[in-house]
């Protein structure tokens, strides 16, 4: 499976390329969501609109274009139905103003968490789903790992963001997805609960968001 977006890095690029990759892998906006199931081709594969948002660490690019981009990501992901997957680096503010200057895709992914309960309370009340990665095992990062314990679990996901952030104690190495079940386990310890808990409510809820087929035991 595959998501196609702009990350912000690049916003000042313009979205006009991603729209029309979109056009040409899962079909115009005005024919994508009538395909039939032996025309959908490429739209089985791409399942989201992103990594895209706001970066204001780095602001690789001016503010106002990461804005305009993220916006018209957002509306990408609406027109074609397809899940968004959303970065947002100490940009949380702005973030939320733009998803909500007009309607919401019905799938979201906060990709890799970096908030706090409060933020994740806001990402949850606009439907979101939080995604957790290698940050949630590090020392400095209790904020985070409260947000993973408050998240319910049909909107939990674990991920790698390889090759960056990896996961104690391979933190300093370059990450990898199959460090995935690392993330997993320090998730469930903050939870209190089984890692295979973990392990199926996240599979469901990857499944949910991206509109996958059951995909069984991922960790």
């Amino acid at each position: 499976w595959a998501t196609v977006g702009l990350h912000p890095h690049h916003a000042a690029e313009g979205v006009e390329g991603i729209a029309r990759l979109l056009d040409s892998l899962v079909g115009p906006v005005s024919t994508a969501n009538d395909c039939g199931a032996a025309g959908r081709g490429s739209r089985d594969v791409v399942v989201a609109v992103g990594e895209c948002g706001l970066d204001y660490h780095y602001d690789y690019s001016p503010r106002p274009a990461q804005r305009e981009a993220f916006a018209a990501q957002v509306a990408l992901a609406r027109s074609h139905e397809l899940a968004l997957v959303i970065h947002t680096r100490e940009a949380w503010d702005d973030t939320f103003d733009v998803l909500d200057s007009d309607d919401l895709p019905e799938r979201i992914v906060f990709h890799c968490f970096t908030g706090g309960p409060d933020e994740a309370r806001r990402c949850l009340d606009r439907g979101g789903f939080l995604s957790f990665s290698g940050i949630v095992t590090f020392k400095g990062a209790s904020e985070v790992r409260e947000a993973a314990a408050l998240c319910p679990s049909e909107r939990l996901l674990v991920e790698t963001d390889s090759p960056y952030l990896a996961p104690v104690p391979h933190r300093g190495t370059a990450n990898q997805p199959g460090l995935v079940p690392v993330v997993g386990a320090a998730v469930a310890a903050v939870r209190g609960v089984a890692v295979e808990a973990v392990e199926l409510s996240s599979a469901a809820a990857a499944s949910e968001v991206f509109g996958l087929v059951p995909a069984g035991r991922l960790l």
